[in-house]
């Protein structure tokens, strides 16, 4: 359930269903499937495979394959600490929103009290000031976080427990009353029409394996720490199926309910579906609360719903960014718990204070494309290498086999050796040829340079983090 939590975030919200409908509507399920059984399970059975037979996080896993490979152990851990940061940030806008709902403060323009809430700046150059409302609910949910994970795994269980059924109930609750508004099948409609034609384009698989790689969460040292705590005779295969078969049943579910609605908004406005439909932070912050003040009865109530299923969805993945950077530290330099957390934790929510202030949301954007499209994919990519080739892909196969009631054939090795790192290396040239000929959502060149040098810092740091003696 902990790995279903992490794998499950905001990007099944706010990310899915419109690369969903970009792509092809109900066809991209194809893509999306293939993806899932070639790139998604596999990688999943080779990060939980490899954290239940060392028993240690990301860094010690690569530090017992060969101690010179440690450090893209460390490198995995530090993306994903870089995406906990702002990821936490994210989510004290939830839990301002959630506030917000109860008299639906935004108003009619929500676009513009977004901004106003923000404080948006015109550059990610101008900062501008902190915002105390934000940073006040940063501090809470880094709090949070702290209070989950400080005493360890059976916490985690604890909460898990809580916080992984109910935002898919809340999820199903907003899905089935979209579905009951008028225009919502329009909406559905846009959605799921399949354009067959699109799965000619080499884009749209590569969105595919995209979505499948980063939804997953894998690459980020999470799986693996989760798996060190794994019996030994306790499943693999199993645990990847339904980790990564909820994830997805989850995206998709959410897709009815964001349709819905936007059908609906469409029926009541009279705009477009295409005009109102997007993603990311629109969607979640801008789009869908512009829905709610439209609905008829209760708006305040489904306002609430929709901002506690995204924080609950959100504080799963949140938490295990952060315990599989703990991993690392309790294990290289014995490290109590209470204090790898502690010192986390702070380091954490002061490092998410820069993006608290007006041009915050723009080095969101920016930290968030380069970390993940080339950082992670390029941990991947090692870890396709160093357990694949050097450890020996067959050696792992063979382990997760004797535990396993799903067995694995040979196409698995294939997979990890030859499949996987193929697809991430053309999804790391693709996003930066892309980035070449039509830069990131019209942001200035110095702030994509400053992108790729936070990539080059994370890199450095790792290497610096593996000579660090214990």
């Amino acid at each position: 359930m902990a790995a279903i939590g992490s794998a499950v975030g905001l990007g099944n919200i706010w990310r899915f269903p419109y690369v969903c409908y970009q792509n092809g509507g109900g066809a991209f399920l194809i893509p999306y499937f293939v993806a899932l059984f070639t790139v998604g399970i596999p990688l999943l059975v080779l990060e939980f495979g490899i954290g239940q037979w060392f028993g240690t996080a990301a860094p010690g896993s690569f530090r017992n394959v060969n101690k010179k490979w440690e450090w893209a152990g460390w490198w995995g851990v530090l993306s994903t600490f870089i995406i906990a940061i702002y990821y936490s940030v994210i989510m004290a806008w939830c839990l301002s929103y959630l506030f917000h709902s109860a008299g639906l403060v935004w108003g009619n323009n929500a676009a513009a009290f977004f901004n106003r809430f923000l404080g948006k700046t015109s550059s990610p150059f101008i900062l501008g000031s902190i915002r105390p409302q934000i940073l006040f609910a940063l501090l809470f949910i880094w709090t949070s976080i702290y209070l989950i994970l400080y005493k360890g795994i059976k916490s985690i269980g604890k909460v898990v427990a809580i916080t992984v059924p109910l935002p898919t109930i809340l999820l199903l609750i907003i899905a089935i009353r979209g579905i009951t508004l008028p225009g919502a099948l329009d909406g559905i409609d846009f959605y799921l029409t399949p354009h067959f034609a699109k799965l000619a384009s080499p884009s749209v698989w590569l969105a595919a394996y995209a979505q499948i790689f980063f939804s997953l969460g894998l690459a980020q040292g999470i799986m693996i720490v989760y798996a060190s705590h794994l019996r030994k005779k306790d499943d693999v295969t199993n645990n990847a199926f339904i980790t990564a078969l909820v994830d997805g049943g989850t995206a998709f579910l959410a897709g009815f309910a964001v349709f819905s609605v936007l059908g609906y908004l469409s029926y009541s406005t009279g705009a477009s579906i295409q005009s109102i439909a997007g993603s990311g932070m629109g969607l979640a912050f801008i789009t869908y609360p512009t829905a709610i003040s439209n609905l008829p009865v209760a708006a305040s109530l489904f306002g609430a719903m929709f901002f506690i299923a995204l924080l609950t969805f959100g504080i799963d993945s949140a938490f295990s960014m952060v315990e599989s950077v703990t991993g690392g530290i309790e294990e290289k330099w014995g490290m109590s718990k209470e204090k790898a957390t502690f010192l986390v934790c702070l380091i954490g929510f002061l490092a998410g204070v820069p993006f608290t202030m007006g041009g915050g949301s723009y080095w969101i954007d920016i930290t968030d494309h380069f970390i993940s499209n080339f950082g992670l994919v390029f941990v991947g990519l090692m870890e396709c290498i160093v357990f694949g080739y050097i450890m020996g892909a067959e050696h792992i196969r063979e382990h997760v086999n004797e535990v396993s009631d799903i067995k694995l054939g040979k196409w698995w090795e294939y997979l990890i050796k030859f499949v996987a790192p193929a697809i991430l290396i053309f999804i790391a040239v693709a996003s930066f040829i892309e980035l070449l000929n039509k830069g990131y959502e019209g942001l200035p060149s110095g702030a994509l340079i400053a992108g790729g040098v936070i990539v080059l810092i994370s890199l450095i740091a790792s290497i610096v983090l593996m000579k660090v003696k214990a």
